[in-house]
């Protein structure tokens, strides 16, 4: 029963992923010619040299691109992204052909805004796919195959694949387009590590190697009120014996934390990791939780 409801929250964040791209893109970047990243990134770029409706192309290479993610991406992922394959062609024809109804110049505007609306847009959409380990179809699933393959964050992954889609367009629109471009795709990569982070609690992990271990230890639980682990550590130079405090602080308590620590020990080794999601005690519940 769980494993279905999950099936099913999967498919609504595809749908009204998918439905909120297709959104941006036809109300947005195909009115404005910008050229963004993804797909209709490279219709918008190639439409002046091969006089193809930038729909159909969209349409087409979503398609050719699904299968390229299938072959490299798994099962999984495939069968997740079918859904994308199949209903985002259908919600760029339809929204397109709402666009069409409306009074001509209706979505036309400063080419930087369409940027800016079109990048958010666009960006929230395919986040929440992302979400879900699943692809709008198109150019991220070059992105995803990126992240997968090269450890790159998927909004990073995204705005390298669309950096260079907008290069195309650079021939066929000349550079100022293209810096418009570039500008969407960046607002589009920070709005997608948003969503996919939307929700989670962003925290610092530290390790601490001190003399005064057993101080810092106390001053964690009692004043900072955060759990600690004790590893034990083996110096490789030393061979000496020495236990290793691990604790995970929110973002906001690393100045103070850091600053208390070397009052106890200005000698003390730190070392900071940072951590894109927590969960448990102290975090995602708190005492009445439990109770």
């Amino acid at each position: 029963m769980e494993r279905k409801q999950n099936y099913l929250k999967d498919l609504i964040y595809i749908l009204i992923g998918n439905l909120i791209v297709a959104c941006g893109v036809s109300f947005f970047v195909l009115p404005n010619n910008i050229l963004t990243g993804g797909v209709s990134g490279v219709a918008v770029a190639l439409e002046p040299l091969i006089h193809i409706d930038p729909v159909w192309m969209i349409n087409g290479l979503t398609i050719g691109l699904y299968l390229l993610g299938a072959l490299l991406l798994g099962k999984t992922f495939a069968l997740k992204s079918l859904v994308s394959a199949i209903c985002y062609p259908v919600f760029i024809t339809l929204t397109s052909y709402i666009s069409s109804l409306l009074e001509p110049g209706t979505f036309i505007m400063e080419e930087y805004l369409a940027a800016i609306y079109s990048g958010l847009i666009m960006g929230v959409g395919v986040g929440l796919v992302f979400r879900v380990n699943a692809s709008t179809g198109g150019m991220d699933i070059p992105a995803l195959i990126l992240h997968k393959y090269a450890k790159i964050p998927s909004g990073d992954a995204v705005m390298i694949i669309d950096c260079l889609t907008v290069l195309l367009g650079v021939y066929t629109y000349g550079l100022s387009a293209a810096l418009v471009g570039v500008f969407s795709v960046f607002v589009s990569g920070q709005a997608i590590n948003k969503t996919v982070m939307l929700g989670s609690q962003s925290a610092k992990n530290v390790l601490i190697v001190s003399e005064k271990w057993e101080e810092i230890r106390d001053y964690l639980l009692n004043k900072m009120e955060r759990g600690v682990t004790v590893l034990n550590a083996t110096g490789a130079y030393t061979k000496s014996n020495r236990p290793v405090l691990m604790c995970v602080i929110s973002t906001k308590q690393y100045p103070l934390f850091e600053k208390d620590v070397m009052c106890f020990d200005p000698k003390a080794f730190i070392i900071v990791q940072d951590v894109h999601e927590v969960r448990g005690y102290g975090f995602t519940f708190e005492d009445e939780d439990l109770q």
